[in-house]
C-alpha cells in the first residue's frame, strides 16, 4: 500500500499512524520501524515506532533535509509490514531552526581560526547555525497538573524570558508537592499496581501536546526520565533495569522526532543508589539507541558530581554542591570537563526553609549574571510557600518573583554581545586590573564587566589606547543602561554609585 502524504516543515515531526493487532500485549511483542530515504541528498534513516493502544501504532520522523522524502515500514505484524509513501519537506520558516546541538557538531567540517573550536566547545547552536543560549526554568511536575494549571503555566511561559524548561514525566512526591496527579504514565492503578510493560495513552498524548506547545513558544522540553521523589504506592523510581530499559525505549521512540527535546537521565541521580553508574550508562546505550536524532544528553546530581567526562554525555547538568561557591564554580567545571555548563539548580528564589529555596531575587539575579560571565548558562527557579499552593518550581501556574524579569534583561544583553565572546581569564588579555570582577571579552573591542554583590563608589576602567571606546554603566538590578558621554582611551572614570549588582560594558567604535 503507498501513501501520499502533505507537504511537512523542515525539522517538524512527519507521523505515520497505522492500525494492527491489538492482540497481546503490543508494547512488548510488535517490533515496527521505517526505512526513509530522500532522493534529493541520498540520506537514508531509520526510524523506530511505538504502539499506542486500540490497535493503533506511529512512526514518528523529523526531516532535516528538504525535499521529497520516501518511505517504507517493516513489521512483524503484517499488517504493519510494507507499508510505503512519500513526503515533501520543505524549508523551516520563522522561529523554526531546528534542533538544539552542540555548536562543534554545527560547525563540525567548516574552517575554525585558531582557538575557535575551543570556544564552540562550550556553546550551544541550532541545527541551522543560529547561536542558542539557554536561559532555563524549572517546573518539575507541571504536565502532572490539571489541566486548568497546565494551561496557565503555558500562557505564564509565553510572557517569561525562558527558553528552556526542566520537567520530569513521572509525578514527583516531595515537601509541598504530595497530591497524587490525575493520571499515570501506566496502565493499572495505586490499589492494584501498574503495569510497567503497558503505557497509558491518554497521559501520553497529553505530554505529546505538551511538549508540541513548548516548542511553538520556542521552548526547549529538558526531560528528566528518572528521580527519586517517589511513593511506594507509585513506584517509579525503582521498576528495575529491565523495566526502565522497557519505558526509556518508549520514550525516546516516542519524543525523538521532536525537535525541542533533550534527555536528563535523572534528577539528582546520586540518591537512587540502586542505580549504578553502569546502569546509567547502559540506560544512556538505550535512548541513544532509539533516538536517530542524538538529542542533547546528561544527567544531574545532588551531591555527588557525575563524571560529565564520559562520551555519552554532551554537556554539564549541575546542582551547585557549595553552599557559598555557586554559578562561581563554572570555571573550574569548564576546565574539568571540556564541555557547556548549565548550572541548572544553583538555587532558587523563594521563601521555604530548606536553604536551596530561599534566595532572594538579588541573589537569584547576581547567580545568573556571575555564571553567564563565567561561560556557563544558569536556570532558574521559585518556591514561594506564601503565594498559594502552586509552587512554580514543581506545579508551574504563575509567577510571583522578581528575578525573571531581571534575566529577560541579561538575555537581551547578552543577545547582543559578539559571538566570539570568552571569560576574559581564558584569553592572553587577562590582566591584574581585572583579577577582582568577573569579565567577558571579544578581544580589545568589547568588554562586560560585572561588580556582582560589591558596591564600588566609582572604578577606573583600563582601556586600550589604540581606539575609541564607549562606556555604558549597566544597573542589572534596576535594568537601566547609562551611556558615559563621549568616547574614551587608556582610562575612563567610571561612577557605580556605592550600588550593588553593577555592570560595565564597554564597546569599541574606531
Amino acid at each position: 500500500m503507498t501513501v501520499a502524504q502533505p507537504a511537512t516543515e523542515q525539522y517538524k515531526v512527519f507521523e505515520i499512524n497505522l492500525t494492527g493487532t491489538s492482540q497481546g500485549n503490543p508494547y512488548e511483542d510488535v517490533v515496527l520501524s521505517a526505512s526513509f530515504f530522500n532522493a534529493l541528498t541520498g540520506e537514508k534513516m531509520t526510524v523506530n515506532g511505538f504502539y499506542r493502544g486500540q490497535g493503533r501504532y506511529s512512526i514518528r520522523f523529523m526531516p532535516a533535509a528538504i525535499g521529497e522524502w520516501s518511505y517504507v515500514t517493516h513489521a512483524n505484524d503484517s499488517t504493519l509490514d510494507g507499508v510505503s509513501g512519500s513526503f515533501v519537506c520543505v524549508l523551516a520558516r520563522g522561529n523554526n531552526h531546528g534542533r538544539v546541538m552542540l555548536a562543534t557538531d554545527v560547525q563540525r567540517g567548516t574552517v575554525l581560526v585558531t582557538g575557535e573550536e575551543e570556544n564552540l566547545s562550550y556553546r550551544f547552536s541550532y541545527e541551522d547555525g543560529t547561536p542558542y543560549q539557554p536561559y532555563g526554568t524549572t517546573c518539575y511536575a507541571w504536565t502532572n497538573q490539571s489541566e486548568d494549571v497546565q494551561e496557565e503555566t503555558l500562557k505564564t511561559l509565553a510572557q517569561a524570558p525562558f527558553n528552556k524548561i526542566r520537567m520530569c514525566v513521572f509525578p514527583k512526591f516531595y515537601d509541598f508537592n504530595t497530591a497524587d496527579p490525575e493520571m499515570f504514565a501506566y496502565e493499572g492503578s495505586m490499589e492494584q499496581g501498574f503495569d510497567h510493560r503497558r503505557f497509558h495513552e491518554p497521559f501520553f498524548e497529553n505530554l505529546d501536546h505538551r511538549i508540541a506547545q513548548l516548542d511553538a513558544l520556542g521552548i526547549e522540553a529538558d526531560i528528566i526520565l528518572l528521580h527519586p521523589y517517589d511513593k511506594p504506592e507509585w513506584g517509579f523510581s525503582d521498576m528495575g533495569a529491565d523495566d526502565d530499559m522497557f519505558y526509556l525505549s518508549y520514550i525516546a521512540r516516542r519524543y525523538a522526532a521532536y525537535k525541542n527535546v533533550w534527555w536528563s537521565f535523572a534528577n539528582e541521580y546520586d540518591l537512587m543508589p540502586q542505580k549504578s553508574k553502569e546502569d546509567w550508562r547502559r540506560y544512556a546505550r538505550v535512548v541513544m539507541a532509539n533516538d536517530p536524532y542524538n538529542h542533547l544528553r546528561s544527567i544531574h546530581n545532588c551531591r555527588i558530581l557525575f563524571d560529565y567526562n564520559e562520551s555519552w554525555i554532551t554537556h554539564c547538568s549541575i546542582q551547585r554542591i557549595d553552599v557559598t561557591r555557586t554559578t562561581e564554580c563554572v570555571s573550574d567545571w569548564r576546565k574539568q570537563f571540556h564541555k557547556p555548563v548549565i548550572v541548572d539548580e544553583p538555587g532558587y528564589e523563594g521563601d521555604i526553609y530548606w536553604g536551596w529555596g530561599n534566595l532572594t531575587a538579588q541573589e537569584e539575579t547576581r547567580r545568573f549574571w556571575e555564571g553567564v560571565l563565567r561561560g556557563g548558562y544558569v536556570t532558574h527557579g521559585e518556591v514561594y510557600i506564601d503565594k498559594g499552593e502552586q509552587l512554580w518550581w514543581a506545579h508551574g501556574g504563575k509567577l510571583h518573583g522578581e528575578s525573571p524579569s531581571r534575566i529577560g534583561f541579561l538575555r537581551s544583553i547578552m543577545a547582543e554581545a559578539p559571538a566570539d565572546v570568552v571569560p576574559i581569564r581564558e584569553t592572553p588579555y587577562a590582566s591584574e586590573d581585572y583579577w577582582d570582577v568577573t569579565v567577558m571579552t571579544s578581544g580589545e573591542d568589547w568588554r562586560l564587566f560585572y561588580f556582582g554583590f560589591n558596591a564600588s563608589l566609582y572604578r577606573d576602567m583600563v582601556l586600550p589606547e589604540n581606539g575609541e571606546y564607549t562606556v555604558d554603566v549597566i544597573d542589572t538590578w534596576n535594568m537601566t543602561i547609562d551611556r558615559l558621554p563621549g568616547t574614551y582611551h587608556g582610562k575612563a572614570h567610571v561612577d557605580l554609585g556605592r550600588k550593588q549588582y553593577m555592570a560595565v560594558r564597554i564597546c569599541k567604535v574606531a
